[in-house]
């Protein structure tokens, strides 16, 4: 009986060390077969010079550099309108009249007595130097005269007020009066507009005090117009920072020669506070682990870890302060999956960066 335990026995003992032999001959050739890993494919590209610029985005509204309300300053019954919505209107064009026939009566009488009152002045200095008449009645007539002038200008005054001018040169907006209605004072007739430059108000941080001035540039865009760049520059700077937002009130000025910016239409701004020739590498190629950038340069058929300092960036690619040289291959696809020594073998082909899923696409 012991001897079929024993002979049992034995044969576990080999079947142990069979196994442990297997797994240790299995181990070496993962090692070795770990060891003689097959190069990595990748695509490199070389960094390359660009105009990069440092920039503030902001939202603002658009706003009309001169803006009024046309209003009434007398009342009366409305008999001639020259006002359509849209159209541009020269300094001092006539937009609407009120009926003025009293206004004008008015002139006449007081232009009778004004001549009358000079008559009588004429013949009071006559006899005056002979002593006929004295001081105080020549006086007492040249105070008249001077009075009838005044109320005639005033009475002009008075004409001109019931007609509307256009204070400069703009676009009427909206009106709703109508010929032969009667309107009060203060009444508003319609909106006039100038339109060949817009004024764009946003706000910068106030962390970028140090950087702005005017005469930057400004390139403003809106949802109106997908895709378009309105270009102008900044032209006044506020003087107080919110203390709630902490930003300082700016005011670019958009040149709209087309007039098709409108006054309260919503834009977003790019604020330019610097701009200048830099290395730039595509996005994808950076990796960060930690507080550490880098990316893999591809150096004599082996990857090289690389630290890298970033500066501005733009869709797509990224400004490389420091760390890179132009003649410095960066490896731009497969990275994620090296580590530095790795093999590599690199790919011919211009297809190494995907389409920009930046750039702006024309909304239907």
């Amino acid at each position: 009986m012991w001897k079929q335990w024993l002979v049992a026995l034995c044969l576990v003992a080999v079947a142990v060390a069979g196994a442990m032999v297997y797994l240790n001959l299995s181990e070496g050739d993962a090692a070795q077969a770990s060891r003689e890993r097959p190069p990595a494919a990748v695509h490199t590209l070389l960094p390359h010079e660009e105009r990069v610029r440092d920039v503030v985005n902001a939202v603002g509204n658009l706003k009309a550099p001169d803006a009024v309300g046309l209003t009434t300053e007398v009342s009366g019954r409305v008999v001639a309108i020259h006002l359509e919505a849209g159209a541009r209107v020269r300094q001092g064009e006539l937009l609407l009249r009120l009926d003025d026939r009293q206004a004008r009566a008015d002139i006449a009488e007081i232009e009778a007595r004004l001549a009358d009152a000079r008559r009588q002045l004429e013949r009071a200095s006559r006899l005056r130097s002979n002593n006929s008449i004295s001081q105080s009645q020549v006086d007492e007539l040249r105070t008249a005269v001077d009075v009838a002038h005044a109320q005639r200008q005033a009475a002009q005054v008075s004409l001109e007020n019931h007609r509307i001018r256009a204070p400069f040169e703009g676009v009427v907006g909206l009106s709703d009066v109508s010929i032969g209605a009667y309107i009060t004072a203060g009444t508003r007739i319609t909106t006039l507009d100038s339109t060949e430059q817009m004024e764009l108000n946003f706000s910068v941080p106030e962390r970028f005090l140090g950087h702005v001035r005017q005469g930057q540039e400004v390139r403003g865009s809106s949802p109106a117009y997908p895709g378009e760049t309105f270009e102008g520059e900044l032209v006044e700077l506020g003087t107080r920072v919110d203390e709630l937002s902490r930003t300082l009130p700016v005011r670019a000025r958009i040149d709209n020669p087309e007039g098709r910016l409108r006054p309260g239409q919503f834009m977003s701004a790019t604020l330019t506070l610097q701009q200048r020739q830099a290395l730039v590498i595509p996005e994808q190629a950076v990796l960060v682990r930690g507080d550490e950038t880098f990316v893999f340069v591809a150096r004599d058929g082996v990857a090289r870890r690389t630290s890298v300092t970033l500066g501005s960036r733009k869709p797509g690619l990224v400004e490389v302060v420091s760390g890179l040289a132009p003649d410095d291959p960066v490896i731009v696809t497969g990275q994620d999956r090296l580590s530095s020594g790795d093999r590599i073998r690199v790919l011919e082909g211009d297809n190494a960066i995907p389409p920009n899923r930046f750039d702006p696409a024309r909304e239907s």
